[in-house]
Order: C-alpha cells, then structure tokens, then sequence
C-alpha cells in the first residue's frame, strides 16, 4: 500500500471518530427526559435496563404498622377559630336574638385589618357554640378576634384602629355593645408574640444538586412522583400533601418555574431542586422530617444528584442528625407555649 493510500486511510479514521465524540458529547449536554416505554413496557428514566434502584423510602412506624385500615381517619378541613391565645378579642353584647341572615348581611366586605385577618362569631342559642354566622340559626352574643402576630410582623396601632372601625360598624347594625381591649396593651402582647414566633420560626431545605448531566421538567416529575409527590398550585413546585383536607403540604419539592412555563418544559436543562418543609405549618404526627430525609435519599439516588445546603456543602448523615436534635428542641419549646407544629394556632402565627 502507497503512503498516500495509507494517509487517505488512516485521515478517514480520524474524521470519524471525531463525528462520533461529537455527537456524544451532544447527547450528553441535553437534558435527560422521561423515558419513552415501549408498549407493555414500564420504565424508570436514568435507569440502565435490568437496574433496580435503591428504595429509600421511610419505613412506616409501629403504630401505623399496627392500625387498623379501617380507623384511618377520614380527611377534615381545619376552619379558623378564634384563640385567646393569639387572638386580640372585643366582646359584642346584644339584648334581643340576632338571626344568622342579619349578622350575614352585615358583616364587613373584607375581614383583615392590614395584613392581620380578623373573625366574627356568634354564640348559637341552640348549640351553645361559638361559631361563624350562619343561615337559620339565632344568635345571643357575639365575638370579634383580630390576629395578634404573623410572618408579615405584629399588629400596629393602625391595624388595631381599622379592626375597631371595622367591627363598631358591624356591632352599630346589628344593635350590639363592642367591649374593646386597650390599644396600648394588645400591641404590647402582639411585640412580644412576634418576638416569639421569629425565634421559633423554622423551614428546612436542602438542595438536590445534578452530578452529571442536567435534567428536564418531566424527569423531574417522573422521579417525583414515583415518591408521592404531586403538582403544586404554583409553577415549578411539586408537594407531597398531607392527610388532612386544607392543610399544608408535608414536603415541598421546588424548582426553577420559568422552566415551567416554558413552551417546551421538556427542554429546560435544570440542575437544582430544593426540598423543603415549613417546621411549624407541619403536623409531627405526620413525621415530616423522616419524609424529608428519605425523599432527599431516593430523589439523590434515583436522579444522580448530591444533597448539599444553601452554600452547596454536602449534608450526610452526620449532618441530618444534628438537625434532627434541633428540631426536637424547636418542637418542644413550641408545644410548651401551646403552640405545637401543625396545630390550627401555629398555622395562623406562621403564616
């Protein structure tokens, strides 16, 4: 063979190993996507085919173990109530029955001072209970509340003054006697409310950072799902929810939401989620944290990611049981001011 022959040859070569680095390299830069299945055939993306991925799921505690199916508590929805607690509250005395259709036809338009929402109850003649207006009942007094503290701050002078202008022209139509407390002093106890609750404030996250290659929406809701997660009301944010109706998510799982409103989501080359949960919104009972640690387990493995904080540091197991032993104290000193994570209370201050 001629050296030229020889040269042409081996230049051939060349080009086409350099085609085919190429396109690997190409394939490697797009997004991972959900896997197409073929028909009959189920799939998990990422996964090689015959692979099994490790299951971090947390595993359910003896008591869950050991219910009965059928005691499994139907979901209810948690509706506001006044509380003494974290309620500023003037009381309304009236001297003849009010209907509920008259206390209804007379309520304020808009029930908040401010930021701070506000709630009117009557006494039910027949119930005895403390309870919103309603359609056919009588009522033989009533009762206004407006919130001390929430994550917007603590109620001002002036909010306090519009809950009082508010509930005076309410109690002038209905022919009621307001009883208000001091001014000076529910803004002394909403200081010291949100004193508390900014130090007892807690959400923790963790980021879910790609090793390799970056990912799509839809792998990202695969995986997700494959864990319970569902799509959030807001773009870029799946949830795992709860078990009672209304009330918050266990566990949120966020991502860019641009991404999500793109033409194309498929397209998006993401690379971080954050997975997180609101400490005092979220019921311990439902065990928030074992949810949270496993999630960011399975979700870490499944889709090649590290688990890293806010500064992109590693978190392992060390790290998890430091914060484990915070969150315990947090959960103590929250149920020791009768605000337990997850109850109707501490669902309003943190809000």
């Amino acid at each position: 063979m001629s050296l030229t022959v020889a040269l042409a040859l081996f230049g051939a070569v060349v080009l086409v190993a350099m085609a085919a680095h190429t396109v690997w390299q190409s394939r490697r830069a797009q997004p991972r996507r959900v896997a197409q299945a073929r028909p009959g055939e189920a799939r998990d993306p990422g996964l090689a085919e015959g692979a099994v991925e490790p299951s971090f799921d947390a595993a359910p505690s003896a008591e869950l173990a050991a219910a009965d199916p059928a005691e499994v508590r139907a979901p209810r929805r948690m509706v506001p109530r006044i509380d003494s607690l974290i309620d500023a509250i003037a009381m309304l005395a009236i001297e003849v029955q009010v209907s509920g259709e008259m206390a209804i036809s007379h309520l304020p338009s808009t029930r908040r001072a401010g930021n701070k929402p506000f709630f009117i109850e009557g006494l039910n003649v027949f119930t005895r209970e403390w309870e919103p207006p309603a359609a056919g009942q009588r009522y033989s007094e009533f009762q206004a509340g407006v919130q001390l503290a929430n994550r917007g701050g603590a109620l001002n002078e002036i909010e306090y003054s519009e809950f009082v202008q508010k509930v005076q022209a309410f109690a002038d139509a209905i022919g009621a006697m307001p009883d208000f407390p001091d001014m000076l002093e529910v803004v002394a106890r909403a200081r010291e409310l949100d004193a508390f609750a900014g130090d007892h404030d807690a959400q923790l996250a963790v980021h879910l950072s790609s090793r390799s290659v970056a990912w799509s929406v839809g792998y990202i809701q695969q995986h997700a799902g494959r864990h319970g997660f569902v799509p959030g009301m807001v773009p870029g944010r799946l949830v795992l929810p709860g078990t009672e109706e209304g009330a918050p998510p266990v566990l949120t799982l966020s991502f860019d939401s641009q991404a999500a409103l793109a033409d194309d989501p498929n397209q998006a080359a993401l690379r971080d989620v954050t997975l997180s949960f609101d400490v005092p919104q979220t019921d311990p009972a439902s065990e928030p944290f074992v949810a949270w640690q496993a999630s960011a387990q399975a979700l870490s493995l499944g889709m090649d990611a590290a688990i890293v904080d806010d500064n992109g540091h590693p978190l392992g197991a060390e790290s998890f049981a430091v914060i484990g032993s915070e969150l315990t104290r947090l959960y103590d000193e929250l149920a020791a001011r009768d605000l337990a994570a997850g109850s109707a209370a501490a669902r309003r201050l943190f809000s």
